[in-house]
């Protein structure tokens, strides 16, 4: 269906790759590139393109959007977002934490429904986002949260040298298979935004700041890269860089930054400011997500908002008076943000409304913002144009 907000997003990709021309006959500016030499072609195109659509829009994403939601689970070309807007998330983050500390046949299942989400998504032509809640390997089935894994440092274990590093290796072996075993229907690998060791600026997971040090924390970052994309010859992951939001200068942001040789996106996951626990602090949010997207721009990076959110969104207003206000402000170039995950028990833990929930009237507002984009208004991000039709 070609929709006025398509209408007007089309026409300003079109303004947009002129003026591209333009710049880029008088300019020696160098557009982001991938980290991967090898990325596959799909993979280089998504980043491209998502390049160009962040300068004059947003993406909009939810966890687990298609694999469950308030109230429901397991139904085919479901979503809440759709089941209000008509349009599932253009982004839909799923999660690699099921590959590892269970037992094969879990792991198994766990691969199976994984390759259907992600095939799903990119046969609609939408993006996928891996989280990664990875049980400490050190202390195995005890989870990743570090009060759960018995409180035992594992970073340190896991990098070359260290007495796990093999069990890691295997790990990583699991979901290299996986990503090169995802496939769309015209027979392409699927790309990935692979979003590894998030939130590492708080204590609450294993990998967090307290339980390593920032040595360590590169070292790993750049081992699994590196295995990944030259041992493994994974060539469909974005690889993405996303601390908490405990940082407020771009040296700060750095701190744990392994390096421009080893990051394709920059990012920020942000709750505290966007009213848990009822603390609203938009200008501090404002002014790190400022710090993530210049740094982008400066360093040949895309950027994202990788996880915000407000649960139960008991403030009605909260997407357009609250999230959409955010996102526009100083001019920042974001290529998605993303929202948590609906549960499909809880009656109290979702993150995007869903039918008849009192925040829908101004989602609805959020959705038709010419500003933020929904799968049904993506151009074709797989396909590398200087102009691409809907």
């Amino acid at each position: 269906m070609f929709t006025m907000k398509k209408f007007s997003i089309h026409h300003a990709w079109l303004s947009l790759a002129f003026g591209l021309l333009v710049v880029s006959a008088g300019s020696a500016a160098a557009r982001p590139r991938l980290i991967d030499r090898n990325a596959t072609s799909e993979t280089k195109a998504l980043y491209r393109n998502l390049d160009k659509l962040a300068r004059r829009h947003i993406l909009f994403g939810h966890q687990h959007a298609t694999e469950y939601g308030h109230g429901w689970q397991g139904e085919a070309a479901r979503s809440d977002v759709k089941s209000v807007t008509g349009s599932h998330p253009a982004v839909i983050g799923v999660d690699f934490s099921g590959l590892s500390g269970r037992p094969p046949a879990a792991i198994e299942r766990a691969k199976e429904s994984l390759r259907r989400q992600i095939a799903d998504t990119y046969n609609r032509g939408g993006v996928t986002t891996v989280a990664w809640h990875f049980s400490n390997p050190v202390t195995p089935q005890t989870g990743f949260y570090w009060k759960d894994s018995l409180s035992a440092p594992a970073v340190a274990n896991l990098i070359p040298g260290g007495s796990h590093h093999e069990e890691y290796k295997a790990i990583l072996q699991t979901i290299g298979g996986l990503a090169q075993s995802v496939r769309g229907n015209d027979g392409k690998l699927v790309p990935m935004l692979f979003r590894p060791y998030h939130e590492f600026d708080g204590g609450w997971f294993w990998w967090g700041k307290p339980h390593c040090t920032a040595e360590e924390f590169t070292e790993l970052w750049r081992f699994t890269v590196s295995y990944l994309r030259d041992s493994l010859q994974v060539h469909n992951f974005i690889y993405v860089f996303s601390p908490d939001c405990n940082f407020n200068s771009e040296t700060e942001y750095l701190e744990r930054y392994p390096g421009d040789a080893w990051v394709d996106m920059v990012g920020m996951d942000d709750y505290a400011d966007f009213g848990r626990n009822s603390h609203y602090n938009l200008p501090a949010a404002i002014t790190r997500l400022k710090i993530v997207s210049d740094y982008a721009r400066k360093a040949g990076k895309l950027a994202a908002f990788t996880e915000t959110g407000l649960e139960s969104i008991p403030d009605t207003t909260w997407w357009t008076g609250t999230l959409l206000k955010a996102l526009k402000a100083e001019k920042l170039r974001l290529a998605y943000v993303l929202v948590w995950r609906n549960d499909a028990r809880s009656t109290t833990h979702f993150y995007a409304p869903y039918p008849g929930h009192s925040s829908v009237p101004d989602f609805m507002n959020f959705y038709e913002d010419d500003y933020t984009v929904f799968e049904t208004d993506l151009p074709r991000l797989y396909q590398r144009r200087k102009f691409l039709f809907f």
